[in-house]
């Protein structure tokens, strides 16, 4: 079972988003249509190609002696402007040139790398995306964003720059941790929250089928996430207004990733974040008591985190959401869920409700 989901923003910047079994066989003749004869660099995260180089070889892929081959040490503390600089040189010892592609084998921090590196590698070249974690299909290789960080915040340096195309195939999920799985569901439940109530019900109904990674229920979250963020993206490309709805959970769980130094991974951040954003909601009648509760419920049921780690006081979360990127001016936008399926952006929250919220949520990360 194959699905395309086209994303078309201003052109010719678009992606073709094809998720299916067996997706894989069609990313080689694929590129060529794409590419016609020109070369393509594969960047990998090492530990999906020791995973995954040996099984996906019979497709033509690079082997391990082919200079269009480079592997990359995909952490986050690693996704930064000394990295981009260390695989630009290794492009240009490659003989990588205007007229080249890259492709994206790993999970997001892979894909929010490559990404950059395409858009400013010879002033910028096409690149398509392999995701292989649930993190990356449901959310970080769709819509363009790239970027790396910097020791004051999250993404801080990055650009727009559409994949050409993007290849999902739920065989990646088999290999994946429960623990890195779970990060991936923080963005599905994030998703159905803030948009899709249809995918929110199926997340309660079908939690087993989804636990024992079937594919048929991975295929219906991962399709349901690709088609509300490509809606939104084309809607709203470079986040000047709608497309801030998919920064549910962000704000704060963008200040716990930085004041950990990136010791909470991104989805229990913004896991921790949404539950915040809820009771912040509730706090001032906008959410009713039933709806956060069934958030708790969902999030708990991934074993994601419902309180704010107590080794981070309220107010230097709040001086860390100041200095990231989503504050404009003075403001910081907070989205906010107004019922399952719907949020609201709002830019006037007094710091002394956020702050009280923060000290309500302070303990144990669970």
């Amino acid at each position: 079972m194959k699905r395309t989901i086209s994303l078309s923003a201003d052109a010719p910047r678009n992606s073709d988003i094809l998720a299916g079994e067996g997706i894989l066989e069609d990313v080689l003749p694929s590129i060529g249509g794409y590419r016609g004869g020109h070369k393509t660099y594969w960047i990998w995260d090492k530990n999906v190609r020791k995973l995954w180089g040996t099984r996906l070889r019979h497709l033509g892929w690079p082997g391990d002696d082919d200079a269009r081959l480079i592997l990359f040490p995909a952490f986050e503390a690693n996704k930064t402007l000394s990295s981009i600089e260390a695989l630009s040189r290794q492009l240009v010892a490659a003989g990588a040139d205007r007229d080249s592609a890259l492709v994206a084998v790993g999970g997001g921090v892979t894909g929010d790398m490559v990404g950059f590196l395409a858009s400013i590698y010879m002033r910028g070249i096409p690149h398509f995306q392999v995701p292989t974690t649930l993190l990356a299909q449901v959310d970080s290789s769709v819509g363009g964003k790239t970027g790396v960080d910097l020791p004051d915040g999250k993404n801080l340096l990055g650009s727009f720059h559409q994949p050409a195309a993007i290849w999902m195939d739920p065989r990646f999920l088999e290999t994946l941790p429960p623990l890195e799985f779970r990060q991936g569901m923080a963005e599905a439940i994030k998703t159905a929250m803030l948009g899709d109530e249809a995918l929110w019900l199926f997340l309660e109904e079908h939690h087993d089928a989804v636990l024992r990674r079937e594919t048929g229920a991975l295929l219906r979250i991962v399709s349901a996430c690709c088609q509300l963020k490509a809606a939104v993206v084309e809607s709203d490309e470079r986040e000047a207004g709608a497309r801030r709805m998919l920064n549910l959970g962000h704000s704060v769980g963008h200040a716990l990733e930085k004041l950990s130094n990136f010791r909470i991974r991104h989805g229990d951040a913004v896991a921790a974040g949404m539950s915040a954003a809820a009771e912040l909601s509730l706090r001032l009648g906008t959410l009713s008591a039933e709806s956060a509760s069934r958030l708790r419920k969902m999030c708990a049921a991934w074993e994601l985190p419902t309180r704010i780690p107590g080794e981070f006081p309220p107010e230097a979360i709040i001086r860390a959401m100041q200095a990231d990127k989503k504050r404009i001016g003075n403001v910081i936008h907070f989205i906010l869920p107004v019922k399952i399926g719907e949020v609201a952006d709002c830019d006037n929250v007094v710091t002394e409700d956020l702050m009280a919220v923060l000290k309500s949520l302070q303990g144990a990360a669970r």
